[in-house]
This record gives structure tokens, C-alpha cells and sequence, in this order.
């Protein structure tokens, strides 16, 4: 007869120091929290972490090799400054990949993933009316990965990661250039768009308003935010 007994455990948490902290620095890195050009060191970062040095080095080794962060000669890393012509290639290269990601994902979107998005999109909303451009940039991270998630292709997904760390810290840009505050953002955010195409099943039109709210948004930035040219920093190969 099989043993039944229940003892009341909490299910351990498997994932590896290192792989968290990695996971949140990604994440930091996507949402807009870093700035472009800001210098980052392993021990400032273990403090606010709550851990020790070595994961988050290990975790800048990692995000070296996918451009995501410069070295710099004292150990630290810097947040990469980039050039208008690079900014631009990323946004193409955003339209090529999340545009896809979302039609895939609108044939395989159920009604607790629905929901779920749904309620990312009003959290979406609401930050662009409060004015708070960090709230705003975590969210909007928040609301497209709940789409692109679902897509069913995990290497599009690593792809379309890697893009964002290295364009994400540059979007804070987003909010230049609104007289009436942050909450006229939600003039080129298409972000509602996507949803109803999701709700109507019609992959089409969520690729088109998804593709369409990426553009716009560059278009913004690329007319109200300056570009300083980089400074000469190392390229990984």
C-alpha cells in the first residue's frame, strides 16, 4: 500500500545562487533600471543582492559575452552607451523577432494566460498615468514577456532577451518630451491593440500592433533623446 503521509514541507528551491542572481540582473537590465554608461561593481551590487561577490561577478562575465555590459580596467562594468545607427538596428531587429513571437503566441494563448495578460496591460496603463517611468519600464517588460512566452520557441525567446538587454537601458528615454507628463506615453503604447487582437484569436493583427508599438516608441526616442557617441570600450567576439 503507498505511504500517504503528508509532513507539511515547503518544496525546496533548486535554482543555484549564481543562476538567481544572473536572473534579476537580466531582469534589471530589460526593465530600464540600469542607465546607459552607469558603472556597476560586484560589491555594491552582492550588498543590495544580499549575497556575496562572487555570483554577481560571475553573472558579469555572463552578460559580457552577450554585450549586455563593457568591462572596465578597475574590474568594474559599465552599462554600454550606444549610437542612434546601433539603437536603430536593435529596434529592427526587435521588429523581426517580437512580431512573430506574438502571433505565435496568440495561437496558443489560453484563458489563464488571457487573463494574466490582461491584468499586466492595466498594470501597464496605470504606471503610464502615475508618471513613473521605472514602474512603467518594469511593467511594460512584464506585459510583452507574458505574450512572447507563450510563443513555443525558446531559442526565439533567448533571442529576443538578448536584444532587450542591451536596448533595455536606453528606453528610459521613453519619457522625454511628454509637456502633459508621462501618462501621454499611452499615445504610441499599442499595448491595448495587442490584447483585443489576443482576445479575437487574430495573430495578424497582434504581430501588426505589437510591431507597431515597438516602432513607434524607437521613433520617439530617436527624435527627442541625444546620442552620445561610445566611448572606445572592448567587443567580445
Amino acid at each position: 500500500m503507498a505511504d500517504r503521509t503528508h509532513f507539511g514541507l515547503t518544496a525546496v528551491d533548486t535554482v543555484p545562487l549564481h543562476e538567481k542572481v544572473y536572473l534579476e540582473l537580466v531582469r534589471a537590465l530589460m526593465s530600464g533600471q540600469f542607465l546607459p554608461g552607469q558603472k556597476l561593481t560586484s560589491r555594491k551590487l552582492a550588498r543590495e543582492l544580499g549575497t556575496s561577490d562572487m555570483p554577481v561577478r560571475s553573472a558579469f562575465m555572463r552578460l559580457q559575452a552577450l554585450r549586455a555590459l563593457s568591462p572596465m580596467p578597475n574590474g568594474s562594468v559599465e552599462v554600454p552607451v550606444i549610437s542612434a545607427e546601433r539603437f536603430s538596428q536593435l529596434t529592427a531587429v526587435r521588429t523581426l523577432l517580437e512580431g512573430p513571437a506574438t502571433e505565435l503566441a496568440t495561437k496558443l494563448i489560453n484563458g489563464n494566460n488571457l487573463r494574466a495578460i490582461r491584468r499586466h496591460c492595466a498594470e501597464l496603463t496605470l504606471a503610464a498615468r502615475k508618471g513613473d517611468i521605472g514602474d512603467y519600464l518594469r511593467k511594460n517588460h512584464d506585459f510583452k514577456f507574458s505574450i512572447y512566452r507563450h510563443c513555443g520557441n525558446e531559442q526565439m525567446i533567448f533571442l529576443i532577451e538578448t536584444v532587450w538587454m542591451q536596448v533595455g537601458p536606453f528606453l528610459r528615454n521613453l519619457a522625454m518630451g511628454f509637456e502633459d507628463g508621462l501618462s501621454s506615453i499611452l499615445d504610441i503604447d499599442y499595448h491595448e491593440e495587442v490584447v483585443a487582437a489576443i482576445e479575437a484569436k487574430d495573430g495578424a493583427r497582434a504581430r501588426e500592433a505589437i510591431v507597431r508599438d515597438i516602432d513607434e516608441g524607437a521613433a520617439h526616442i530617436l527624435r527627442q533623446a541625444r546620442f552620445p557617441k561610445p566611448r572606445n570600450q572592448a567587443v567580445n567576439p
